[in-house]
Formats: structure tokens, sequence, C-alpha cells
């Protein structure tokens, strides 16, 4: 019989994310932690004013209790995740930091949704607050990286990169905006029923395999708990929502896939795994700056799912193109590990 740690993980993570709901919810809305509906939104989006917020603390504790007792049961059986977190240091020290890093993006979104609930507007932290701390979270997780041992970087058709000297340098501020970019993009994209939870579904899924390809058994198992805690907050984030993962689940999330994809030693593959992330971030910039330019919108509104929920088409339609893309960028940041270019 293979190694179930992965499998275990999913389960657990569903298991206790979906399960959590049944008092999580009923705790948020005793404490009035609604959302609160911007003017600038769809109209129909008032319809979900109070819907409760800061649901992300479901993923964070489903994902955190599928580790724990997926590191258990392997270390019970001598499973092959036990002997990488307890023998291979590398890859022990660029788990535990992806984990803290993912946790200290989620604990910003955590501020940043307490002081909209409690003032009951969609204002929080200010931008330059946000950026100041995120950008010292992104740093402090490279620093960790580089003094643990990281190297090299892998990116298709040109191999393994030294980041030690040289031009190979660049990579650690390329690397910064990357984190702060991917984790604010998959903010982004959390606007509407299910959409933010089902594309990490499909992205948690695809660094699985690309994790498992590359006999990578932490990050394997990393992602299989990610996927299992997206679905059990789907149950409850799917149309209508009975819950919001706020900044807390959307920071959290985004802080997992960028970690997910460093522990695979191939970040670089976010970029078409995170299609969707990307295009959601470019559309909200392509619009800012086509304002400033011309005082026209590009789009009919920003970000990119609002623009298509402007043409008319529904939050459900919405999600399941937008997975599928998620899908197509999925395979193609797969065909390269797949063919070890």
């Amino acid at each position: 019989m293979g190694d179930l740690t992965p499998v275990i993980a999913a389960a657990v993570a569903f298991a206790v994310t979906a399960a959590s709901g049944y008092f999580v919810i009923p705790f948020l809305r005793k404490l009035k932690f609604g959302q609160t509906i911007l003017d600038i939104g769809p109209n129909w989006h008032k319809d979900k004013q109070g819907t409760p917020t800061m649901g992300g603390v479901m993923i964070v504790l489903g994902l955190l209790l599928g580790l724990t007792v997926s590191f258990a049961y392997s270390a019970g059986t001598q499973g092959r995740y036990a002997y990488e977190i307890m023998h291979h240091t590398y890859r022990r020290s660029i788990f535990i930091s992806g984990i803290l890093m993912a946790l200290a993006m989620g604990a910003i979104g955590f501020m940043d949704d307490y002081i909209k609930v409690v003032k009951k507007r969609n204002l929080g932290l200010t931008a330059r607050q946000k950026t100041f701390l995120q950008l010292l979270v992104s740093a402090g997780y490279l620093v960790s990286l580089r003094v643990t041992g990281m190297t090299t970087t892998s990116i298709p058709f040109v191999g393994d990169i030294d980041v030690t000297h040289g031009a190979g340098l660049l990579f650690w501020p390329i690397a910064l905006l990357f984190i702060y970019g991917f984790t604010n993009a998959v903010n982004l994209t959390d606007g509407i029923d299910g959409l933010a939870s089902s594309v990490t579904l499909v992205v948690a899924c695809a660094f699985m395999l690309i994790a498992g390809f590359l006999y990578n058994m932490v990050m394997n198992t990393l992602a299989a708990a990610l996927a299992g805690a997206c679905v059990g907050f789907i149950v409850w984030n799917a149309k209508p929502a009975k819950v919001f993962m706020g900044d807390t689940g959307s920071m959290f999330l985004g802080g997992m896939v960028v970690a997910v994809s460093f522990g695979c030693g191939r970040p670089v593959l976010l970029i078409f795994a995170g299609i969707t992330y990307f295009l959601e971030a470019l559309s909200d910039i392509i619009q800012v700056a086509y304002y400033k330019k011309t005082k026209k919108r590009f789009f009919k509104m920003a970000p990119l799912h609002h623009h298509f929920e402007m043409c008319g088409w529904s939050e459900q339609k919405i999600v399941l193109v937008f997975s599928g893309i998620t899908v197509i960028g999925c395979a193609v940041a797969l065909l390269p590990v797949l063919m070890n270019w």
C-alpha cells in the first residue's frame, strides 16, 4: 500500500474546515462580524450585506490540523513524510518557514478584517500599512530560505539558476515582488462566492502533482492539506455564501500557494498555474492606469470577475470558467515537470 499521508492530510483538512463552519459561522454572527459591501461594487452585491466574514480562520484551522494528524500518522508508520521532516533539513526548514509566512500574511489580513468589521466600513489598514507589512513578511521569508540553504531556483527550458552571486542575485528582489504580488492577486480574486477557494483548489491540486513527480513528499502533503481545506470551505462559501473568507483567508491562501511553489523549487510555475490570479491583478492595474490617463474605464469594473458580472455572467458561470482557465494554466505548469525540462 502506498503512503496515505497526503490523503489523510486532505481528508482531515476537509473535515475540520467543513465541520468548523457549524460553530465558527454562528460565532461570527454573534459578534456581528458581517461584511460591509462597498457602494462602488455591483448593486446586487448589497444582498450580501451582513454575511459573516473572517471565515478564513476555518481554512487555517483545517489545514493545520490536517498537517498535524497526517504527520502523526506518518511518524507512527515510519512513512516518507515523517522521514523527510526529520532527516531532510532544508525541506523541513522551507516547510516551516512557508507555513509561518502564510500565517503571517493571514494575520495581516485578520488585522485588516478586524478594522473593517469593528468600524463597519470597507477600509481597514491603509495601503501603505498593508504594503509595508506584506513586504516585511516577504523579505523575512526570503531571508529564511537563504539562511537555510537555498542556492538555486529552477526555470523551465533553462535549468537550475545559481542565486548566490552575479546576475542570479536579481532573483531576490524579483522574488520579493513576486510574493507580494501573488499574495495580493489572490486577495483580489476573492470577490464573488466560491471563486478564490475554487481557483486555489485547482492550483493546490496542480502543485500536489508537481511535488509528487519531484518526489517531494513534504510539499505534496502540504498541497493536499491546502486542497482539502479549500473544498471544506467551498461547502459554506459556494453561492449563496454563508460566510466569506475575508482578507484573513485570501491572504493566507496567497501565502500558501507561494510557499508551495517555492517549496517545490519552482516558483516560476505559479505564473502559469496561478494565471487567474495574474489576470485578476493585471485587470486592476490596467483599469487604474487607463483611468488616470484617459478618465475612462477600460473594463466595466475591475478586477476582472466584476467586469464579467457587469456583462451579465452569473457568479456560478464565472467560477466555472475561471476555474477552467486555471486548469489549463496548471496543465501548462505541469508540462515542464513531466518532460523533465
